[in-house]
């Protein structure tokens, strides 16, 4: 199956879709994004790559994201950004006006969805609360992601994913394992938080289908992440009074990482007997199935380091395509050692198609990861590119039921601001559906460190004030 881009092809290796897929599984749902960064936009794109007809409501200044993610070719198009906002279409006003809350106001009446990640409070002031949203509509799923569950003492507060992932014990998972806290270098707790966030939307209009009625959600991003790190490693503490330490010492086990080979690194999981017993036969050391340190998953477990101890010195026999081979044929579970640039050239994501080439309107030739779960019954067949800052201002306040002088008088007093039409483009600038301009490689440098910290400080105080995100990264 192609999934067609605006100037170029998207193929997707998918003998698991047979049908002819024509849109996705939310196509029809329509989606009122006041999300920013990246715990908002996740949950919102992926909603939007199930078929959902996303408008992403942005600030004049824009999406932090827009500028705080690294080089891109033009200012506010960085990398990270087209990543995480493809599928939607931009809408930019200042909210501080009330032509512009009206505008959103009436969007809002006919969405599906409402998803935010500003403080309810600032949500309150603008008049765009959840409660006044879904009383004026009462079919509209209304989604805010918070740093924190209102009630308790941390309700209100600004996070972002690393504040996030030091209150939730995430960071203390290292300091058991290596003796210092370290945060993971991506932004999980964003991540993980924005899916949840989605995937509990898709709940409520599953409970909207039966009972004709949207609902408010609330999606914390601490209490999420607790639940991670306590499902995993709460252990015999789950017991009262505790019957030994928490902590899973698999997981938190310094050796717990990529097994060095004679010529780099593989991973190297054998849980079951079956699969312990295999890689012992593989190693050359059948002797270790009798050995009662390794006999059984409990035992294995008692004796980790020992375990680990002799995976460590086995693998350096050989290479680490060798050893792949044989424990492919042994049916252990292993895998490749991939770097993040190794990741475009891994066989398996090339033979299924997961990452293509795309030629954005404005950005020129960009790469593009593809859908990873397939539906049967169809998947979202039009591609959009993520949008340029107020790219479809016009067309979008038309829908909101502005007239055009009303538009006219939204640009003139800044309420709303539209992007210039791009060199060539189409007759129809709203329409997202531009051809590819001759586009320098001009490239627009990052934020220093300093000015980084002043955006993330701006944003989380005085911008909120304007109903700007206060959660997420």
């Amino acid at each position: 199956m192609t999934v067609r881009s605006i100037t170029g092809s998207f193929t997707r290796a998918s003998p698991r879709c047979k049908l002819a897929c024509m849109s996705g599984p939310l196509d029809g749902i329509r989606v009122l994004d006041m999300t920013s960064v990246v715990v908002g936009p996740i949950c919102t794109r992926t909603l939007a790559d199930q078929g959902a007809a996303v408008i992403k409501v942005e600030a004049p200044e824009g999406d932090l994201l827009r500028h705080m993610a690294g080089i891109g070719r033009n200012p506010g198009m960085s990398g990270k950004f087209l990543n995480f906002n493809r599928n939607k279409r931009s809408l930019c006003v200042d909210l501080r006006q009330a032509a512009a809350r009206d505008a959103v106001r009436a969007l809002a009446a006919r969405a599906d969805v409402f998803v935010s990640n500003i403080r309810p409070d600032s949500l309150a002031r603008l008049g765009l609360d959840a409660a006044g949203l879904c009383a004026a509509n009462p079919r509209l799923v209304a989604c805010s992601i918070l740093g924190f569950g209102q009630g308790g003492p941390y309700a209100g507060a600004p996070a972002y994913d690393t504040v996030i992932q030091a209150a939730a014990g995430v960071a203390a998972t290292f300091e058991r394992s290596l003796g210092e806290p370290r945060y993971v270098p991506m932004v999980m707790a964003d991540h993980i938080t924005g899916l949840i966030a989605a995937q509990s939307i898709g709940f409520a209009l599953y409970r909207r289908e039966k009972t004709g009625v949207g609902e408010m959600i609330e999606v914390p991003m601490l209490e999420n992440m607790a639940g991670f790190v306590l499902t995993e490693h709460l252990g015999s503490a789950t017991f009262d009074p505790p019957i030994g330490p928490s902590g899973d010492a698999r997981l938190l086990s310094p050796d717990g990482k990529p097994v060095r080979t004679r010529d780099g690194y593989i991973s190297l999981s054998a849980n079951t007997n079956a699969q312990a017993f295999a890689f012992f036969r593989a190693i050359g050391r059948s002797e270790l199935c009798d050995d009662p340190r390794f006999a059984t998953a409990a035992a294995r477990t008692h004796h980790t380091a020992a375990y680990f101890a002799i995976r460590a010195e086995a693998l350096l026999a050989r290479s680490s395509a060798e050893w792949l081979v044989i424990f492919r044929a042994a049916d252990v579970p292993a895998g490749p050692y991939n770097s993040i640039d190794g990741l475009l050239d891994d066989p398996h994501l090339r033979a299924v198609g997961f990452v293509g080439m795309e030629d954005h309107p404005s950005e020129g030739r960009i790469r593009r990861t593809r859908v990873a779960n397939v539906f049967s019954g169809g998947m979202r067949d039009d591609a959009l590119p993520a949008p340029r800052l107020g790219e479809h201002t016009r067309a979008i306040l038309a829908e909101a039921g502005c007239d055009d002088a009303a538009i006219a008088a939204m640009l003139a007093s800044g309420a709303a601001a539209q992007a210039p039409p791009l060199a060539g483009a189409s007759a129809d600038p709203d329409s997202g559906l531009h051809p590819l301009p001759p586009t320098p490689p001009s490239h627009s440098a990052p934020p220093s460190p300093g000015q980084a910290g002043r955006l993330a400080d701006h944003r989380a105080t005085a911008r909120d004030a304007q109903g700007k995100p206060a959660h997420g990264e």
